[in-house]
């Protein structure tokens, strides 16, 4: 039977080492700034940043939600990017995707300081990421809370081979230079690729990383014994129930570690912005984060 890997506990000592260091920029006279702007209404939108909130709030940081009605143009939202950018008090800005189709998501991500991209979407941060740069940068918080969970896991990157299923920046781009840079022999599969040339990868694959929000995509029968699996996909069936990616009980018997939907990867995304927050903020204020 295979390990379940826990992401709410994983995430929680994340949180706790957040508040920790927060205590301490706080005792010296910083408080670290968050500042989320989610266009419309959403409602998994709003879900997302009410417990973003919520999350900032019990660690100590300041969060600011800006909130904008479905028809804002374009330049008023740039222009609060802009004010946000030169605010003092904010050291990490996000713009909650999705945004109405008026508002041309990659120029505003684009516009938000390399310096304060909590989110590591701006083209420089992901350059870096892909040029595995020496020095810190922010990296995409989903992605870098599976590292973590890896990490955290004890699980063996270098030499092995690593299968993503889905290629979107959210996930599966930046995943693949993070596990590169790791010294994994990486393939990111995608729509395209050919049901058989999948079900064959999977079958040699030491760790599979699905992330398509194709309920079951992933069958027991695919993969290798002995693997480990970390399941981002999630998705709300017709009954209500969530699911993932992964057909889970039967993976159960085949693999060594796996993660559960929900309750893997979705707490990591959140723990990991409160630790990119600090990170940047420590950054922005010349702070060692060893020192923290």
């Amino acid at each position: 039977m295979a390990k379940i890997i826990n992401g709410k506990e994983i995430a929680q000592k994340v949180r706790a080492d957040v508040t920790k260091k927060v205590e301490k920029m706080i005792a010296q006279g910083i408080t670290p700034g968050l500042a989320v702007i989610i266009v419309g209404e959403d409602p998994a939108s709003q879900i997302y940043v009410r417990n973003k909130e919520r999350a900032a709030a019990k660690a100590g940081i300041n969060g600011q939600t800006i909130q904008f009605p479905t028809d804002v143009s374009e330049v008023v939202v740039f222009n609060k990017i802009q004010e946000l950018n030169q605010d003092d008090s904010i050291d990490a800005i996000l713009l909650q995707s999705p945004v109405p189709s008026q508002i041309d998501e990659e120029k505003m991500q684009s516009a938000i300081d390399p310096n304060k991209d909590v989110d590591g979407f701006n083209p420089l941060n992901i350059g870096k990421l892909f040029a595995n740069r020496a020095g810190y940068y922010p990296v995409a918080n989903t992605p870098k809370g599976i590292m973590t969970l890896l990490a955290e896991t004890q699980v063996e990157l270098q030499g092995k081979f690593v299968v993503i299923l889905g290629r979107s920046i959210l996930v599966g781009r930046p995943l693949f230079a993070l596990l590169e840079a790791e010294n994994a022999t990486v393939a990111l599969l995608h729509r395209y690729t050919s049901d058989e040339l999948r079900h064959r990868l999977l079958q040699q694959a030491d760790v599979v990383i699905a992330a398509t929000g194709v309920p079951g995509l992933v069958r027991g029968i695919d993969l290798k014994a002995g693997s480990v699996v970390i399941d981002v996909g999630i998705t709300r069936l017709p009954d209500g129930h969530l699911t993932g990616d992964v057909d889970f009980l039967a993976a159960q018997d085949t693999v060594a570690a796996i993660t559960p939907v929900p309750g893997g990867v979705g707490p990591m995304t959140i723990a990991t912005l409160l630790q990119t927050t600090v990170e940047l903020a420590a950054k922005h204020h010349q702070m060692e984060l060893q020192e923290l």
